[in-house]
């Protein structure tokens, strides 16, 4: 398991919450799935966030692909789950689709995403910015209209990641989500 007190990490001081998102409108979010935010996963003034979660996930087997916001849209993956680690300020992002429940995230926090939650940046401040990983062998695209019966049915098919994003083989992934399969 990855281990970093230069960048503050610790296990034991991260807490989570999770939640469940009812499908709503064109947005399927995950009926089986819930939605975790981590707190306090990197300590906000440790140094270099990006890496950290880059080397945090890759760790993981959830590889990191890319540094950047969240998009100012509602979106949402049908190919992929999705971890992002944020490493620089703070937002309220939209989570479930138009009209869902807003989160605030800030540095040093992680947001889990099952494929199919909606989600889009509704305010920021300080430089906001995310490392994104998805699990091995997944690959993220971009919705922005309902799926198809079969879309959906291969959305929910998608398999479950092995390691939690955050803390390998016992993390709330693994505590809430394989036993939801």
């Amino acid at each position: 398991m990855f281990n970093d007190t230069q960048h503050g990490f610790d296990a034991a001081q991260t807490e989570y919450e999770t939640f469940m998102l009812e499908p709503h409108d064109w947005v399927p979010n995950n009926r089986k799935l819930p939605v975790v935010i981590y707190r306090r996963v990197l300590m906000p003034d440790s140094g270099d966030l990006a890496t950290a979660f880059e080397i945090l996930f890759e760790s993981n087997d959830w590889p990191p692909q890319w540094r950047d916001g969240i998009f100012d849209y509602h979106h949402f993956h049908a190919t992929a789950h999705e971890v992002l680690g944020v490493c620089g300020g703070s937002a309220q992002v939209i989570v479930g689709g138009p009209g869902g429940r807003v989160v605030t995230i800030s540095a040093g926090d992680a947001l889990l995403l099952p494929a199919g939650t909606g989600h889009c940046l509704q305010s920021f401040a300080r430089h906001f910015q995310v490392v994104a990983g998805y699990p091995e062998g997944q690959q993220w695209d971009i919705r922005r209209e309902a799926l198809t019966p079969e879309e959906q049915r291969t959305m929910e098919a998608l398999p479950f990641p092995p390691l939690d994003p955050i803390d390998g083989k016992r993390g709330p992934l693994i505590e809430h989500w394989l036993h939801a399969a």
